[in-house]
């Protein structure tokens, strides 16, 4: 009988703290270290479907990034969205999830560790016996949370969960934090979460990169139109100006600003011209009216993409600062960021310490 492999659960007190991102540099440095890692994410939530299969993007992309094989992934058991929630109130749905975890995840022998990641929150999944403590009681996994800190109070959520997780808690990864913090965050809020038994595997300072997004994903959330370079949608913005005061004061405010989106009017020409003579990454252009041709070959020469939306400015703003928020982590450049990022701030030997588990390899 092969020695049974460990599991650890990657979770996190509220959604979009940065599971995902924590799930790839954390299984790239557990690869350097030799060891046999499987992945899986038993409650799914972005699913698109390829050739006539559901797939969740995450497992896809994070497959991918990790080069696993594929009887190193776990499948996702259950899409959750209003669908499935309908299905089950209505009873619909009387799968016992419990016993499809135990067949699926538990009598299938991969590698060293299989490494999960949790639903968005503590209580997401429950109505189907998958949320994280019971996915954890099930598989008897070790939980590691990922917390994005905005101020002091983020210490709140994580000793809460302290208590509800218990021993199964190995560790937390501080997320996001802004470096005028970073000394605050490690002479008092590590100490004190390191004295109330809760591990501080990490502490991630704040990356403008990693909150960035493509400009292709702000085409598809914005339904827009490209009216000039469709082939630079890969630029990543870092910010959002919105174009909307008088031309000297957009120039200074443009001025300060890195790797922008420009939200401005189509009849704005004079604030379109300066937004391309300056750190700007995509024009989007609201109202429905074309700019002028020497806009467009501007924007030509400079590679910087003019997007048309039909759409006021308002939405047009509310709807960039979601994509925002809700970022993913399916570009190259913010993989190898990550990548970095978490070699650099993780104690990768303590929570092997933790797990039980010895490096075969040692970098």
């Amino acid at each position: 009988m092969p020695k049974s492999a460990k599991y650890l659960l990657i979770g996190s007190t509220e959604t979009y703290s940065g599971k995902s991102a924590t799930v790839l540099g954390l299984s790239h440095q557990l690869q350097q270290k030799g060891l046999d890692i499987a992945y899986g994410k038993p409650l799914g939530n972005s699913l698109s479907k390829l050739e006539g299969t559901v797939v969740e993007e995450d497992v896809q992309f994070i497959t991918h990034s990790l080069n696993l094989s594929a009887n190193r992934i776990a499948p996702t058991i259950l899409a959750l969205d209003e669908v499935s929630v309908q299905k089950r109130l209505f009873g619909e749905d009387p799968t016992n999830y419990h016993q499809t975890l135990v067949e699926q995840y538990l009598q299938i022998q991969r590698g060293d560790l299989v490494v999960l990641e949790g639903p968005g929150d503590l209580s997401e999944g429950h109505l189907f016996d998958l949320s994280l403590l019971q996915v954890a009681d099930v598989l008897d996994a070790s939980v590691l949370l990922v917390s994005r800190y905005s101020s002091l109070m983020s210490i709140e959520p994580l000793l809460s969960a302290k208590q509800r997780v218990g021993d199964r808690l190995i560790g937390v990864v501080i997320n996001d934090i802004p470096t005028n913090e970073l000394e605050t965050v490690n002479n008092f809020v590590r100490p004190y979460l390191e004295q109330q038994g809760i591990a501080v595997l990490a502490m991630l300072p704040k990356n403008d990169l990693l909150r960035s997004v493509s400009v292709g994903e702000l085409v598809k959330q914005l339904n827009a139109e490209v009216l000039c370079r469709s082939d630079r949608l890969d630029l990543m913005v870092e910010s959002l100006a919105i174009g909307a005061m008088n031309v000297n004061a957009a120039v200074k405010y443009f001025r300060k600003r890195r790797n922008m989106a420009v939200v401005t009017g189509g009849d704005r020409v004079e604030i379109q011209q300066a937004a391309l003579e300056t750190s700007t990454q995509c024009l989007i252009l609201t109202g429905q009216l074309p700019p002028p041709q020497f806009i467009l070959s501007r924007a030509e020469e400079l590679e910087i993409p003019i997007l048309s939306v039909d759409l006021d400015t308002l939405t047009t703003v509310e709807i960039v600062d979601r994509t925002f928020g809700q970022v993913r982590v399916h570009e190259p450049i913010k993989v190898h960021c990550i990548r970095q990022l978490m070699a650099e701030h993780f104690d990768c030997d303590r929570l092997l310490s933790k797990l039980g588990l010895t490096p075969v390899t040692s970098h």
